[in-house]
């Protein structure tokens, strides 16, 4: 199963997993950014506004737009949580762009924005693949979230702390939230705790409430038990596992491209200008989805606008190279980086051949054959400019390390559901050195790797 990983790694400290290992560091304050808690950065400060389920009105989706203009460097990045950053801030604009997220309604909470994190299956009701009548999902999404917003213990939560609303396709569910929803067929839902492979049923009517219920007992148990963690899975033998075994998650991003109920286009690196960002808002009928797998979904959006999205420079056809591919901030954002990782992952990605014919059709259809790969199994890849490896995927995926040098490509040796904190296995598997015009082919190879 692939899990969401942070675009910033978790702080770690040598410990309890052993001599060769390090585990999460639960001793210090959580330093995750957010709308109102500013990052530094070597661009700048870093701004992280929470959009539960990715969810933005065509309206607070300019507001982003203009506040990265008059604020930032006029990019928005788009998040494995389906969130946005703005970054390029400068200090003493906290208080503006404050003004700006309230004015539109994207700042409901001073006290509960950081914990807003909320994933949700971005083409639920747009099409089959969820099965008939599973949920509304969106409704969900505000439901919990206002909830939240409203319950004091609430804002004890982590930063990190992830929600997953799933409407029965595997898709949000493969992300190994800390608390997942499952709809399932005849109206059933299941409850998901961490990595558990068994779910607690839910009653109809009750589903938010149980995902509530199930973050107090997380808080309240850590309390009990003297115990330190932002995370279930770091704490597994925290809550018990339910009754009900889970199936296997496809963990499939929406295929780019016209969907049966609107358009689905994927973002270079997560990345677009200002003026992207306003092509996008023009090409929708008023409602945005912001993929965990940074891409945007929009509902009712016509095929005849795929055009003018795909001449802005959003991916609008599945098949090719730049499909499951992400990469660190590097160069000239993070000074810890080793290369200016997105250009050199750009020219690489730009003179790749495209997946073979079975990996577009497998696309097309919004397939995936294995956990933690795309289409017909070739592996996501991720560009990093250090050995932090920020913003890396789970399972099994292509290394790209920056060297000084040049670039080291691995494929991943840990296993299905690995964290931040398992990026040893990455430095103990055997890759292999090359040159940044090595990088393109040596990539390629290793993404179509099987064993």
């Amino acid at each position: 199963m692939l899990a969401a990983m942070p675009p910033t790694p978790d702080a770690t400290a040598p410990g309890a997993a052993g001599p060769d290992r390090e585990v999460p560091d639960r001793g210090r304050a959580d330093a995750c950014p957010g709308a109102l808690r500013l990052h530094t950065a070597d661009d700048g400060a870093l701004a992280r506004i929470r959009l539960p389920g990715g969810l933005l009105t065509g309206r607070q989706a300019l507001a982003l737009a203009e506040a990265a203009e008059a604020l930032g460097d006029g990019e928005l990045e788009t998040t494995s949580r389906g969130n946005v950053q703005l970054r390029g801030l400068a200090p003493h604009c906290a208080a503006e762009l404050a003004d700006r997220l309230r004015a539109v309604g994207l700042l409901p909470s001073d006290t509960h924005e950081r914990v807003r994190n909320i994933v949700a299956s971005p083409a639920a009701g747009l099409d089959a693949a969820g099965g008939p009548g599973r949920a509304d999902v969106q409704a969900w999404v505000r439901e919990l979230d206002a909830r939240l917003c409203a319950s004091d213990w609430a804002a004890g939560l982590s930063g990190k702390f992830l929600f997953a609303l799933d409407d029965g396709r595997g898709d949000v569910a493969a992300l190994d939230a800390d608390v997942t929803l499952i709809a399932g067929p005849d109206g059933t839902r299941l409850l998901r705790l961490g990595r558990a492979d068994r779910g607690h049923p839910v009653e109809a009517g009750q589903e938010v409430t149980a995902v509530l219920d199930a973050a107090r007992s997380f808080l309240a148990a850590l309390r009990t038990n003297g115990r330190k963690a932002w995370h279930l899975r770091e704490v597994p033998d925290l809550l018990p596992a339910g009754p009900v075994p889970l199936p296997a998650f496809a963990g499939a991003a929406p295929a780019v491209g016209a969907l049966p109920g609107g358009l689905s286009v994927g973002l270079r690196f997560g990345r677009a200008g200002a003026g992207q960002w306003r092509t996008l808002v023009a090409a929708s009928a008023g409602e945005l989805r912001l993929t965990p797998w940074r891409g945007a979904v929009l509902p009712g959006a016509p095929a005849d606008r795929l055009p003018a999205l795909a001449a802005a420079g959003f991916r609008t056809e599945p098949g090719s190279a730049w499909e499951r591919a992400t990469a660190c901030t590097g160069l000239p954002g993070c000074a810890k980086s080793l290369a200016d990782v997105r250009s050199d992952a750009a020219r690489a990605l730009d003179s790749g051949a495209a997946l073979d014919s079975g990996a577009g059709a497998a696309a097309g259809a919004g397939l995936a054959v294995e956990a933690g790969a795309g289409p017909t199994g070739v592996l996501p890849v991720h560009w990093s400019g250090c050995e932090r490896r920020c913003g890396h995927p789970a399972g099994r995926w292509v290394d790209v390390l920056a060297t000084g040098r040049g670039y080291r490509v691995t494929v991943n040796a840990a296993g299905a559901g690995a964290t931040a904190a398992d990026a040893v296995d990455v430095k103990d598997a055997t890759g292999v050195d090359v040159t940044n015009e090595e990088m393109a082919e040596a990539v390629a190879e290793a993404r179509r790797t099987t064993k």
